[in-house]
């Protein structure tokens, strides 16, 4: 009879050890096999220090800040890096790699100040193209408006449609209808809107029917920099849109804020700091092998800081 642990009862715990020995050297037998394979193949695991890869030639995402990042985000500051990233030799660059797919990952690790799991291989151009379009469509769920941009970053830089299906695994209609999309909608509504998930392809082609006249194009541009644009969020942003433009009226325009953006970094560069104001909106963003640990102090004492900022503003304003 066996008890829950699977060894027999009476059994000596040596010999459950030994069990659990060899299933462990039996594990990693086959992790050095699967290593010795992927180097036959071209590929190697390493783990790599973030400042040492670029991105891919090609961005296929508008978003860079959703939901499904700060859950990424989260799922590996707690659990650790479970599937590399793939990237290859920098073509122009020696000594650096290029991302083919896992740009989020990587952004992960440099927050976190952690290296990060990649599979290197060397593969060409159109190689890359049809391994990130195939890669980011299975996994990262890119909207219909993120493939329609990819698929025409793609053809302006020359690539021809058929590597385009392939990497986004898409037919002659379908790429006809992203690019009539891509390059029908002004760049500055597109940027707007964003990624829109839950927009799909019908309503992107409304909305390219709409703006195809200049009057109507222009409409879009004004409504997008409206407050009651701005005031919405997610797909209540596109309804407002095509209701701006289907009504004709132009709406009130919000007079634009620059950003104000500065860096800093101490001298030893343990961890650098990107700040940016736009009005009521401040935004903090730290990178480097620091970046995690400093950010948890920052976070940590919040209450004080907050609270010497008061005593400061107090204090300035009784010298006034």
């Amino acid at each position: 009879m066996a008890n829950v642990l699977g060894a027999s009862v009476g059994e000596p715990s040596t010999d459950v050890a030994r069990r659990g020995a060899a299933r462990s050297m039996t594990r990693s037998i086959e992790e050095m096999a699967e290593n010795t394979k992927r180097m036959s193949d071209g590929e190697v695991v390493l783990s790599l220090d973030t400042a040492l890869i670029d991105d891919s030639f090609v961005s296929d995402r508008i978003d860079q800040n959703d939901e499904d990042y700060l859950r990424l985000r989260d799922a590996i500051a707690e659990h650790g890096q479970s599937t590399p990233i793939l990237v290859r030799p920098h073509p122009s660059r020696e000594g650096r790699f290029m991302i083919v797919y896992g740009h989020r990952r990587v952004r992960v690790a440099r927050e976190l100040g952690r290296e990060v799991r990649a599979i290197v291989k060397s593969i060409e151009d159109i190689a890359h193209i049809v391994a990130q379009g195939q890669e980011n469509a299975a996994r990262a769920n890119l909207s219909f408006i993120e493939k329609a941009l990819f698929a025409k970053k793609l053809l302006d830089m020359g690539q021809t449609k058929a590597t385009i299906k392939a990497a986004l695994a898409i037919d002659d209609t379908l790429l006809s209808r992203m690019l009539s999309v891509a390059e029908t909608v002004p760049p500055e509504v597109i940027d707007a809107v964003g990624a829109a998930k839950s927009i799909g392809r019908d309503r992107w082609e409304e909305l390219k029917k709409l703006v195809a006249a200049p009057a109507k194009a222009e409409i879009a541009r004004e409504a997008v920099r409206s407050d009651a644009f701005l005031a919405k969020e997610g797909p209540e942003r596109f309804s407002h849109l095509l209701a701006a433009i289907k009504a004709g009226r132009r709406a009130p325009v919000r007079r634009a804020i620059q950003p104000q953006t500065s860096y800093w970094a101490p001298p030893d560069k343990a961890v650098e700091a990107t700040c940016r104001r736009s009005g009521k909106t401040f935004s903090l963003s730290l990178t480097s092998k620091d970046a995690g640990d400093f950010g948890d102090y920052i976070s940590s004492h919040l209450e004080q800081l907050y609270g010497a900022f008061q005593e400061a503003k107090h204090r300035n304003g009784q010298g006034d």
